[in-house]
């Protein structure tokens, strides 16, 4: 969908996610024009500590300092 027919207010950014799988997992599904997104691996960045959610999109996504959703 275009983003000229998004109301802004319907407009969510990744950090204003849910820091839960099932949130971002709808969030990506939405983003993706409603194609599942779905979790292949999860690794451990090694000088964080954190969990790195490794996607179908291609993309990674992990949680920041304030356990908001992020890109990896």
């Amino acid at each position: 969908m275009s983003q000229a027919f998004v109301r802004e207010s319907d407009e969510q950014w990744l950090h204003e996610v849910q820091p839960t799988m099932h949130a971002l997992l709808v969030y990506l599904a939405r983003e993706n024009n409603g194609i599942r997104v779905y979790e292949q691996k999860i690794s451990v960045h090694p000088k964080t500590g954190r969990e790195i959610y490794h996607m179908s999109n291609g993309l990674s996504y992990t949680k920041d300092e304030d356990g908001r959703w992020c890109l990896a």
